[in-house]
């Protein structure tokens, strides 16, 4: 099986809206209860390209098995240089290691954009997660308790922090 990594396209968005959606019904990586459409998801991207966003999928034989991309942490002009970003791989392909490849590519682009952190925001029973970041250098920050809800039940959020440029 060839693995690669490039720059979404816009013909990628239906299998990206394909897997939000999933992450959506099925688990608690995304605290969102609505599905979004193609429209949506255009939206999403255009917006990502025009502040110079990466939006990354991971392939397998030439299908997309897997987003990542990052955005601001918070929308004011202080924390311009500090990021946050999102990894989401179809069901069908956790595990394989396309999360730990997406995120590397995500980092060398940040340390190439003058980012100087990355956020990760993870809902705390996320162990995979967790451990996944701490591997490649994200420090726990700190958590906050209950301060989600999805099926039914309140959510703890681990947010970890990874220092790129000095």
């Amino acid at each position: 099986m060839e693995t690669l990594v490039r720059d979404a396209i816009e013909a990628d968005l239906h299998v990206v809206m394909e897997i939000y959606n999933d992450a959506v019904v099925n688990t608690t990586a995304i605290w969102n209860d609505v599905l979004v459409d193609l429209d949506n998801r255009r939206d999403w991207f255009q917006a990502r390209k025009a502040r110079g966003f990466p939006v990354l999928v991971a392939t397998i034989d030439g299908a997309v098995a897997g987003y990542a991309s990052y955005g601001d942490w918070r929308a004011f002009d202080g924390y311009r240089h500090t990021v946050e970003h999102s990894v989401y791989i179809h069901r069908d392909f956790r595990g394989a290691g396309l999360g730990r490849r997406l995120m590397q590519e995500l980092i060398e682009h940040a340390a190439s954009n003058g980012v100087h952190v990355m956020i990760a925001a993870i809902e705390s029973g996320n162990a995979a997660s967790v451990v996944l970041h701490e591997k490649l250098g994200f420090r726990i920050a700190g958590t906050f308790s209950e301060v989600g809800t999805k099926f039914g039940r309140w959510l703890d959020l681990t947010c970890m922090e990874l220092k790129i440029a000095g």
